[in-house]
Protein backbone atom coordinates (compact mmCIF):
# COMPACT_ATOMS: atom_id res chain seq x y z
CA UNK A 1 0.00 0.00 0.00
CA UNK A 2 1.05 3.65 -0.61
CA UNK A 3 2.30 5.43 2.55
CA UNK A 4 -0.65 7.51 3.86
CA UNK A 5 1.41 10.40 5.95
CA UNK A 6 3.77 11.04 8.90
CA UNK A 7 7.24 10.28 7.39
CA UNK A 8 8.01 8.43 4.33
CA UNK A 9 9.74 5.42 3.98
CA UNK A 10 12.78 4.44 2.31
CA UNK A 11 11.34 3.87 -0.77
CA UNK A 12 10.67 7.25 -2.49
CA UNK A 13 8.68 8.40 -5.07
CA UNK A 14 9.97 8.54 -8.45
CA UNK A 15 7.91 11.65 -9.50
CA UNK A 16 9.57 14.01 -12.41
CA UNK A 17 9.04 17.04 -12.32
CA UNK A 18 10.56 17.48 -16.09
CA UNK A 19 7.39 19.40 -17.42
CA UNK A 20 6.58 21.63 -14.28
CA UNK A 21 10.13 22.26 -14.59
CA UNK A 22 9.79 23.59 -18.32
CA UNK A 23 6.58 25.12 -17.48
CA UNK A 24 8.23 27.27 -14.62
CA UNK A 25 11.24 28.00 -17.09
CA UNK A 26 13.38 27.12 -14.43
CA UNK A 27 16.26 24.72 -14.72
CA UNK A 28 14.78 20.97 -15.85
CA UNK A 29 16.79 18.21 -13.69
CA UNK A 30 13.82 16.51 -13.18
CA UNK A 31 13.72 16.90 -9.33
CA UNK A 32 11.76 18.67 -6.86
CA UNK A 33 13.74 21.64 -4.62
CA UNK A 34 13.91 24.90 -3.21
CA UNK A 35 13.99 26.53 -6.85
CA UNK A 36 11.04 24.65 -8.51
CA UNK A 37 8.91 25.32 -5.47
CA UNK A 38 9.72 29.15 -5.47
CA UNK A 39 8.45 29.31 -9.18
CA UNK A 40 5.78 27.03 -8.39
CA UNK A 41 4.35 29.43 -5.61
CA UNK A 42 5.61 32.88 -7.11
CA UNK A 43 3.14 31.27 -10.59
CA UNK A 44 0.35 30.99 -8.26
CA UNK A 45 0.50 34.01 -6.60
CA UNK A 46 3.00 34.82 -3.86
CA UNK A 47 5.31 37.13 -3.76
CA UNK A 48 9.00 36.28 -4.01
CA UNK A 49 9.71 36.72 -0.58
CA UNK A 50 7.16 34.33 0.15
CA UNK A 51 7.21 31.82 -2.24
CA UNK A 52 10.77 31.29 -0.79
CA UNK A 53 9.39 30.66 2.67
CA UNK A 54 6.76 28.61 1.30
CA UNK A 55 9.14 26.76 -1.02
CA UNK A 56 11.66 26.16 2.34
CA UNK A 57 8.84 24.72 3.98
CA UNK A 58 7.77 22.69 1.23
CA UNK A 59 10.97 21.29 0.22
CA UNK A 60 10.79 19.19 4.09
CA UNK A 61 7.31 18.90 4.38
CA UNK A 62 5.88 17.39 1.20
CA UNK A 63 8.23 14.58 1.51
CA UNK A 64 7.72 13.72 5.34
CA UNK A 65 4.06 13.83 4.55
CA UNK A 66 3.71 11.65 1.51
CA UNK A 67 2.26 14.49 -0.62
CA UNK A 68 5.32 13.73 -3.18
CA UNK A 69 4.22 10.01 -3.18
CA UNK A 70 2.40 10.53 -7.09
CA UNK A 71 1.19 13.41 -9.07
CA UNK A 72 -2.75 13.12 -8.13
CA UNK A 73 -1.43 14.03 -4.14
CA UNK A 74 0.81 16.76 -4.87
CA UNK A 75 -1.58 18.61 -7.79
CA UNK A 76 -4.63 18.14 -5.47
CA UNK A 77 -2.76 19.39 -2.15
CA UNK A 78 -1.38 22.62 -3.99
CA UNK A 79 -4.75 22.97 -6.04
CA UNK A 80 -6.80 22.85 -2.65
CA UNK A 81 -4.15 25.41 -1.22
CA UNK A 82 -3.95 27.73 -4.10
CA UNK A 83 -7.74 28.20 -3.89
CA UNK A 84 -7.57 28.50 0.61
CA UNK A 85 -5.27 31.34 0.56
CA UNK A 86 -6.29 33.24 -1.87
CA UNK A 87 -3.05 32.33 -4.21
CA UNK A 88 -1.01 32.83 -1.53
CA UNK A 89 -1.52 36.01 -0.75
CA UNK A 90 -3.48 35.93 2.40
CA UNK A 91 -1.90 33.39 5.56
CA UNK A 92 -4.80 35.34 7.34
CA UNK A 93 -8.79 35.05 6.79
CA UNK A 94 -9.47 39.07 5.37
CA UNK A 95 -12.60 38.82 7.52
CA UNK A 96 -12.66 39.95 11.36
CA UNK A 97 -13.64 36.08 11.82
CA UNK A 98 -16.45 37.63 14.39
CA UNK A 99 -19.12 35.12 12.15
CA UNK A 100 -17.31 32.19 14.02
CA UNK A 101 -18.05 33.75 17.33
CA UNK A 102 -19.89 30.94 19.43
CA UNK A 103 -19.31 28.29 16.94
CA UNK A 104 -19.39 25.25 19.29
CA UNK A 105 -18.74 22.59 16.47
CA UNK A 106 -15.15 24.74 15.92
CA UNK A 107 -14.38 25.26 19.59
CA UNK A 108 -15.16 28.72 20.08
CA UNK A 109 -16.77 28.40 23.49
CA UNK A 110 -14.99 31.43 25.09
CA UNK A 111 -15.57 35.40 23.96
CA UNK A 112 -13.62 36.47 21.24
CA UNK A 113 -13.01 32.94 20.22
CA UNK A 114 -14.20 33.86 16.63
CA UNK A 115 -11.99 36.80 15.93
CA UNK A 116 -8.79 34.68 17.80
CA UNK A 117 -9.41 31.70 16.24
CA UNK A 118 -10.07 32.97 12.44
CA UNK A 119 -8.42 31.04 9.24
CA UNK A 120 -4.75 31.15 9.11
CA UNK A 121 -2.32 29.78 7.22
CA UNK A 122 -2.36 28.25 3.31
CA UNK A 123 -5.27 25.63 4.68
CA UNK A 124 -7.18 28.47 6.71
CA UNK A 125 -7.40 26.74 9.80
CA UNK A 126 -9.84 27.78 11.82
CA UNK A 127 -11.26 27.67 15.52
CA UNK A 128 -10.05 27.01 18.96
CA UNK A 129 -10.63 23.23 18.58
CA UNK A 130 -8.73 22.91 15.28
CA UNK A 131 -5.79 25.61 16.82
CA UNK A 132 -5.27 23.08 19.87
CA UNK A 133 -5.60 19.93 18.04
CA UNK A 134 -2.80 20.75 15.39
CA UNK A 135 -0.47 22.84 18.27
CA UNK A 136 -1.00 19.57 20.19
CA UNK A 137 0.00 17.24 16.99
CA UNK A 138 3.39 19.39 15.81
CA UNK A 139 4.47 20.62 19.74
CA UNK A 140 3.56 24.48 19.36
CA UNK A 141 1.00 26.08 21.35
CA UNK A 142 -1.00 27.35 18.59
CA UNK A 143 -4.12 27.92 21.35
CA UNK A 144 -1.90 30.63 23.13
CA UNK A 145 -0.24 31.78 20.04
CA UNK A 146 -2.99 31.65 17.11
CA UNK A 147 -0.83 34.49 15.14
CA UNK A 148 1.63 31.94 14.54
CA UNK A 149 -0.73 29.59 12.18
CA UNK A 150 -0.37 32.51 9.65
CA UNK A 151 3.98 32.33 9.79
CA UNK A 152 4.08 30.95 6.06
CA UNK A 153 6.59 28.25 6.74
CA UNK A 154 4.82 27.36 9.70
CA UNK A 155 1.03 27.35 8.54
CA UNK A 156 2.48 25.15 5.56
CA UNK A 157 3.16 22.57 7.92
CA UNK A 158 0.11 22.94 9.56
CA UNK A 159 -1.85 22.28 6.11
CA UNK A 160 0.47 19.36 5.67
CA UNK A 161 -0.79 17.63 8.91
CA UNK A 162 -4.40 18.61 8.13
CA UNK A 163 -4.34 17.01 4.95
CA UNK A 164 -2.89 13.92 6.44
CA UNK A 165 -4.84 14.02 9.22
CA UNK A 166 -8.64 13.81 7.21
CA UNK A 167 -7.34 11.62 4.84
CA UNK A 168 -6.36 13.58 1.95
CA UNK A 169 -4.09 11.64 0.74
CA UNK A 170 -5.96 8.44 -0.16
CA UNK A 171 -8.85 10.57 -1.44
CA UNK A 172 -6.07 12.43 -3.89
CA UNK A 173 -5.24 8.95 -5.18
CA UNK A 174 -8.74 8.59 -6.09
CA UNK A 175 -8.64 11.72 -7.46
CA UNK A 176 -11.99 12.34 -5.51
CA UNK A 177 -12.09 16.23 -5.70
CA UNK A 178 -15.18 16.58 -4.23
CA UNK A 179 -14.79 14.68 -0.65
CA UNK A 180 -11.33 16.36 -0.44
CA UNK A 181 -13.48 20.12 -0.33
CA UNK A 182 -16.09 18.79 1.44
CA UNK A 183 -13.30 17.46 4.42
CA UNK A 184 -11.39 21.17 4.30
CA UNK A 185 -14.40 22.95 3.67
CA UNK A 186 -17.12 21.07 5.20
CA UNK A 187 -19.34 22.45 1.73
CA UNK A 188 -18.37 22.84 -1.87
CA UNK A 189 -17.42 26.74 -1.75
CA UNK A 190 -15.16 27.29 -4.49
CA UNK A 191 -15.95 24.51 -6.23
CA UNK A 192 -15.52 26.00 -9.90
CA UNK A 193 -11.81 27.79 -8.72
CA UNK A 194 -10.40 24.76 -6.97
CA UNK A 195 -11.70 22.54 -9.56
CA UNK A 196 -9.70 24.93 -11.84
CA UNK A 197 -6.68 24.91 -10.22
CA UNK A 198 -6.65 21.26 -10.11
CA UNK A 199 -7.00 21.29 -13.71
CA UNK A 200 -4.13 23.91 -14.21
CA UNK A 201 -1.60 22.13 -11.78
CA UNK A 202 -2.51 18.13 -13.43
CA UNK A 203 -1.59 20.43 -16.97
CA UNK A 204 1.60 21.89 -15.76
CA UNK A 205 2.88 18.44 -14.88
CA UNK A 206 1.47 16.23 -17.93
Amino acid sequence: MPPTGGFLHSKETEMNFSNLQKTLGVAVDGKIGRGTLTALFKKLGANQSRAEELALAANVHLKEYAILYNELRFAHFIAQLTHESGNFRYMEEIASGAAYEGRKDLGNVMAGDGVRFKGRGPIQLTGRANYQKYGRALGIDFEAHPELVAIPSIGFLVACKFWVNNGLNELADRDDVLTIIRRINGGTNGLDDRKANLTKIKSWMS
